[in-house]
């Protein structure tokens, strides 16, 4: 059996807007926890946000997640998808609704661009909706030589409002 605790922490971002988001998330989350090479090790309180790119439909409800895992990045991020489509993740427009959605943002200090994968997640430094939840767990990660919190500083968080305080909503849902 792997040991998790002497695993890579990455760092999930999870978003949806359709059906029961936030139950959604916790679900995701739970799925990520329940397995042997992985571990749940904080969650950020869970946010309401507006869309994003593309702005006729539902506000989003956001959170991030700091994990331990034995996994390799791609494995990591094929385990996200997998849970997206096992909970009817449909891909259909760029930006559009979705159930869940589930982003690898960063991987200890891993660098790496495949065709796969991109790590850091490539344009999480411009979206208010990843960087406010993820500024929660970590805000003095650095990303392409800039803290999260100074990232934060610079993008626009209007209408983002906290949804529910407490770390361990995921838990409750």
């Amino acid at each position: 059996m792997p040991n998790v605790e002497a695993g890579a922490v990455a760092y999930l971002g999870l978003g949806g807007n359709i059906g029961d988001p936030v139950a959604h998330m916790a679900e995701a989350l739970n799925r990520v926890d329940d397995r042997a090479d992985c571990r749940v090790i904080a969650v950020s309180r869970l946010y309401r946000t507006p869309p994003w790119g593309k702005t006729d439909q539902d506000w989003f409800f956001n959170s991030a997640a700091e994990i331990r895992t034995t996994l390799d990045p791609l494995s990591l991020l094929r385990l996200c998808l997998e849970i997206e489509r096992s909970m009817k993740r449909v891909r259909i427009e760029r930006w559009g609704p979705r159930t869940i959605d589930l982003d690898l943002l960063a991987y200890g200090d891993l660098r790496m661009a495949s065709d796969e994968l991109t790590v850091p997640h490539p344009r999480m430094t411009e979206r208010a909706f990843v960087l406010l939840p993820l500024a929660d767990l970590t805000p003095d990660l650095v990303i392409a030589e800039r803290s999260i919190s100074a990232w934060l500083a610079d993008v626009d968080a209007a209408g983002i409002e906290v949804a529910d305080a407490d770390r361990g909503w995921w838990r409750r849902v």
